[in-house]
């Protein structure tokens, strides 16, 4: 698979982002975003959605100018509303608050409503965690995936990001409310493998591992069939009432087209400094002692590893840097010609 380097990949993401409107400073921060994600093995949420996120400029779904806008506040929590604009920079800004919130209470929390698709959301769990603080974020979407038992979508697949700080290394889980997303179905597809478990059902209701086949179907499975269906629901709820904004059901209603994924989603930002809260040694003490716990248990295979969530990342991003990002060539011909 053909290998680019991480600057060479930000830097046509910058131009190609100046070349729709964007001025120098917003380009480069939605740029490096991008480019992260792909960095960082989240390849479905990096590169591979600029062409995507390019058309819903032209199509007007992502007014590239806009900034959140400060509704009111609450106690401890602020809203905002999105204004439509860049899903991820929007993001990035309630998450930094987040962040300073925490700083200064020991707990901040941001909502945003009227936002597009925030991209990778584990980007936001590594923002509250490399700024020394626990990270809790999630949206809602469109659905996407069916509740358990039924056969139509009517769920949103709400991706969870949860997120610790740890000097010697974060520990960041990012998670859908499916098996698998959208986007790992489409990187799958397009190496032309099979999911390693099964993903979803086929057009005949079969369990099945082949993406393309869930892809047809729509009929993604949720993750621990039930307990991750009734987790999206629930997702999907606090997050439309604490921002004041769209459920799953009305961005449904109201998707300006078919195929549209993240328009007008509703999302929650919560960032606590441990340090504030229960001292820095004592915070830093207690990851480690964790982790060292984990890495004791004995692997299941041989040659197996036991990882915490987010340690894998650390040596992909080492890895990738090291040798370049591996793109799918017909992706990146795409992004060069944009």
């Amino acid at each position: 698979m053909k290998r680019v380097p991480f600057e060479t990949m930000k830097d046509e993401i910058v131009r190609v982002l100046l070349k729709k409107g964007f001025t120098k400073e917003r380009a480069e921060e939605c740029a490096l975003l991008f480019a992260e994600a792909s960095l960082e093995g989240v390849y479905s949420h990096g590169l591979n959605r600029v062409p995507r996120f390019v058309d819903y400029i032209d199509k007007g779904l992502v007014d590239i100018h806009a900034v959140p806008t400060k509704m009111d506040s609450v106690g401890m929590l602020e809203r905002y509303d999105g204004n439509l604009g860049a899903g991820n920079l929007n993001a990035k800004m309630c998450m930094q608050r987040a962040i300073e919130m925490a700083r200064e209470h020991g707990v901040g929390i941001v909502t945003i409503r009227n936002t597009n698709h925030w991209m990778r959301g584990g980007s936001y769990g590594w923002q509250a965690a490399n700024a020394g603080c626990i990270g809790i974020c999630w949206t809602n979407t469109e659905s996407c995936m069916p509740p358990w038992g039924a056969k139509e979508t009517k769920i949103g697949n709400n991706p969870f990001v949860l997120a610790v700080p740890r000097e010697s290394g974060n520990i960041v889980l990012d998670m859908a409310m499916s098996q698998f997303s959208y986007g790992k179905l489409e990187v799958t597809r397009l190496k032309n493998e099979l999911l390693p478990v099964d993903g979803g059902f086929d057009d005949e209701g079969q369990l099945t591992r082949d993406p393309a086949a869930i892809e047809r179907s729509m009929r993604i499975l949720p993750t621990g069939y039930w307990k991750g269906s009734g987790l999206s629901i629930l997702l999907d709820l606090i997050a439309a009432l604490l921002s004041g904004g769209l459920s799953t059901r009305k961005m449904d209603e109201l998707k300006p087209q078919p195929g549209i994924s993240g328009y007008g989603g509703s999302q929650v930002f919560i960032a606590m400094d441990p340090t504030v809260i229960s001292g820095e040694l004592f915070t830093e003490n207690m990851v480690n002692e964790v982790v060292e716990y984990l890495h004791q248990a004995e692997p299941a295979e041989i040659d197996g590893k036991v990882t915490f969530p987010g340690e894998r990342t650390v040596e992909t991003r080492k890895a990738n840097l090291e040798k370049g990002i591996p793109v799918d060539e017909n992706i990146w011909k795409t992004v060069l010609d944009l």
